[in-house]
């Protein structure tokens, strides 16, 4: 997902661990001086993704989690969070409910959301826009309404 964290990159990410499971687990630790991140967004949704972000989360971390996990369920022994009090917090993505708030800064310029948007659609070919993030040949969709 090169695209996905040049883009990071260019808003600021400082270190990128492309690995999975315990290899990226390793890589964090290195990064911290084995401490681990004091918060961790899993945006994935996998129970390997959610283990590995409790994994990667120092003692009395965060793990801030967006979106429903995939899969028969979340794979997390909650004993294990206690245990080293890591907090976690998740929720849906409600996009309609930043509207108000973001659309006014993306239409005056303040926010410029186009380095995300790799592929543009009219309406009659949002489903081809969905597949094509869901086959991650797309990494955000634009809809234009003509």
């Amino acid at each position: 997902h090169e695209t996905r964290t040049d883009i990071a990159r260019r808003f600021g990410a400082t270190d990128v661990v492309a690995a999975r499971g315990e290899e990226a687990v390793a890589a964090v630790r290195e990064l911290t001086g084995g401490q681990g991140a004091h918060a961790v967004v899993e945006a994935v949704g996998t129970e390997q993704s959610m283990s590995t972000a409790v994994n990667i989360t120092r003692d009395g971390g965060a793990i801030g989690f967006v979106g429903v996990p995939h899969g028969s369920g979340t794979g997390l022994d909650l004993s294990v969070m206690f245990d080293r009090n890591i907090a976690l917090r998740g929720g849906v993505a409600p996009v309609r409910t930043y509207i108000p708030e973001l659309l006014p800064d993306v239409l005056n310029g303040t926010v410029d959301p186009s380095p995300v948007f790799d592929m543009t659609v009219d309406i009659e070919g949002v489903p081809d826009g969905y597949r094509a993030m869901d086959e991650r040949t797309a990494l955000k969709v634009l809809v234009t309404n003509g």
